[in-house]
């Protein structure tokens, strides 16, 4: 046999060889990755909800402490009802999406909270929006996941900037839903009085990043606009206690 044909051979077999141990190697880690992700998000939901500090280091089995006492994941339909997730939805439910509760010390609930999962200027965006259950002022927003140019979109996972959105309105003076919008610069000077409630400061050089992530922000706030409209009115005043019937006017509780 040549030498050409050895080296070949060699190095085929040595591809084979590698091939296999990544495989081996990816499959066996797949679910301690899984792991790590799913305690990710739910640091993150933690977070948004105000009830760690991210300058401090959790264990995993604190965050899943934490979560269990105070994070209950709920449905939310097209008409603003929110349900157990273990409650089977019927024909008329519609266009069901995902909803955190935060629940506090006497189980009442003190907030909820938004997936966001929106389209950033290289890749999607994923955070959490938290708001308060006057069903208009946001009280808490967390990245997790973007694929944004460090230094500039990626900006948006820094606390500066998810800070912004801290204390910042859903509706306008009027109380009509306009979510809210990342300014092109600082909202106090680019930005009329009147509307500033509803934005934030953008990023300096991340023009694109801070579009898209408005607009898809007031797509998804949009689909959980009836919910909040019920937690304005004070529909949704119920304890936990009650589910998975608690969100019947009639019969709510405070």
């Amino acid at each position: 046999m040549s030498d050409a044909l050895k080296s070949l051979g060699f190095a085929l077999a040595l591809c084979l060889v590698c091939g296999v141990m990544l495989t081996a190697a990816a499959t066996r880690l797949k679910p301690l990755q899984n792991e790590n992700m799913r305690i990710d998000r739910n640091k993150n939901i933690l977070k948004a909800a105000g009830l760690i500090d991210e300058q401090e280091s959790y264990a995993a089995a604190r965050i899943d402490e934490l979560f269990a006492a105070r994070i209950v994941r709920m449905r939310v339909d097209g008409a603003g009802r929110i349900m157990d997730t273990e409650t089977p939805a019927d024909d008329s439910v519609r266009d069901v999406l995902p909803v955190y509760l935060v629940i506090g010390e006497e189980r009442e609930i003190l907030s909820y909270i938004i997936p966001i999962n929106t389209r950033g200027l290289w890749g999607r965006i994923h955070g959490y929006l938290a708001v308060d259950t006057d069903g208009v002022t946001i009280t808490g927003f967390t990245v997790y996941q973007h694929a944004e140019t460090p230094g500039l979109g990626g900006e948006i996972e820094k606390k500066w900037f998810q800070d912004n959105f801290v204390g910042k309105k859903l509706v306008d003076h009027h109380g009509n839903f306009v979510s809210v919008g990342v300014a092109k610069g600082r909202v106090e000077d680019v930005v009329s009085e009147d509307r500033r409630p509803n934005y934030v400061d953008g990023i300096s050089g991340a023009t694109l990043t801070g579009r898209y992530l408005a607009a898809g922000m007031a797509e998804i706030l949009s689909a959980y606009e009836p919910m909040s409209v019920n937690f304005r009115q004070n529909n949704i005043r119920c304890r936990m206690e009650t589910i998975p019937s608690w969100c019947d006017d009639e019969t709510a509780t405070n």
